[in-house]
Order: structure tokens, then sequence, then C-alpha cells
């Protein structure tokens, strides 16, 4: 399991790598090694704890998306969602280093740097906490799931996605594309359509879920939605 994490961990990171570079015309960019390679330590770093705290988990959250259960909905958001993403890197690539549309001074690339660490502390945290935090939208009766109301899931309903708002504001900033943050927020509307998704089956599927969104009654940002 751990030799597929690593196998995964490093497929993604040369994906996205291959499209930054492609698209930037150089591989003289600092900013585009430190993201990669944050990612990389940090997405490791964390695989190694969850295989540790709960293989079960990462087992599932490395398995194909494509599973039995998942909502059609969500197969398809998802198919849209790594195709923004692709195209979302193409554009903060042409942006920051191809054309230089953006000027983003050193200050705003460790924001962006910092952005990225807090939403992998929370992610990893809220995985932790909830050992069904999968990566498709299903309930796992097979598994014995049940609400999780403790750690992060105290504050909002959805704290994994809480956690990609810094992640998606983080990226833009590193890379040094202003232009990038439009992308961000496209993300976090998709991310938002999601919740939705997910918010329909659990509340129709998993016993308890109602009320605990009642007793919860933030989504995704406290005193906000």
């Amino acid at each position: 399991m751990i030799a597929r994490l690593i196998v995964q961990t490093c497929a993604g990171i040369g994906l996205m790598g291959m499209l930054l570079f492609v698209a930037a015309g150089t591989l003289h960019w600092p900013g585009a090694w430190v993201f990669l390679a944050e990612l990389a330590i940090l997405g490791l770093a964390s695989g190694l704890w969850l295989g540790q705290a709960s293989p079960d988990l990462l087992r599932e959250r490395m398995s194909p998306f494509d599973k039995g259960g998942q909502e059609e909905a969500d197969r398809t958001l998802m198919k849209v969602l790594a195709v923004v993403f692709c195209a979302w890197l193409v554009l903060m690539a042409l942006d920051a280093c191809r054309f230089r549309w953006s000027h983003v001074p050193f200050w705003w690339h460790a924001v962006g740097a910092f952005s990225i660490l807090v939403a992998f502390a929370i992610i990893h945290w809220t995985v932790l906490e909830n050992p069904f935090a999968i990566v498709v939208v299903r309930v796992q009766r097979e598994r014995g799931q049940h609400v999780i109301t403790t750690g992060p899931y105290q504050f909002v309903r959805h704290p994994m996605y809480a956690g990609a708002i810094f992640f998606f504001a983080g990226m833009p900033l590193l890379l040094g594309s202003w232009y990038g943050l439009v992308g961000a927020l496209v993300m976090i509307a998709l991310f938002c359509v999601r919740i939705t998704i997910e918010e329909r089956t659990l509340r129709a599927e998993l016993e308890g879920y109602a009320e605990y969104a009642a007793d919860v009654p933030y989504r995704l940002i406290p005193g906000v939605w």
C-alpha cells in the first residue's frame, strides 16, 4: 500500500509538473518547483501518517473514483473538476511565466506556500477524525458509516472543503498568478455545488445526519454558509 501511495503521489505531481512547465515554456520557474515540492512532501507525509492511523481509509482514498454507489451527479462533477483544474494550471503557467501578465511580490508567494500548509493541516485533521472521508460521494454501509461530530466537524459540516479553500487560494499566490485567483473562485464554486450533492445524499441515506445538520448549521465557513 505504501508503494502504491508513493507511485500515485509521484504520478500526480508529475502530471501537474508537465502541465505547468509545458505551458510555461521553461523549467526556470522557482515558484512551480516550490509548489510541486511542497505538495510531494506534504502529500507523502500525510499519506504515511494516515497509513499508520487509519489504513482502511488510506486504501479507500487510493481506490478508483468510479465505484458502485457513487452519485451520478458526483461522478459527472468530478470529471468537470478534473478538466477545470488542468485548465487552471495551464492558465497560471501562461500568466506567471510564459507571458508574465502578473507581477506578484515575493511575500505573496510566501503567503501562498503557508496557505497550502494550512490547507493540508485542516484536511489531515479531517481525515484523521473521520475514517469515512473517502474521495467519492456515497454512504459506506459496508464499513458501518456513521455521523462524525467531533474535531473540525464541531464547527462546519464539510471541513475538508474548508481546507481546500486555503489550497485554492494558496496555489496562484505561490505560483505568482493574479489571474489564477479567478480560477480559484471557479474551483470553490464547483466545490460548493459538490457540497449540495453530498448533503442530499447524506440527508437521505445516513442515519442521524439531518439532526447533526440542525446542530451544526454551517456547511463550509462558520457564520457565513
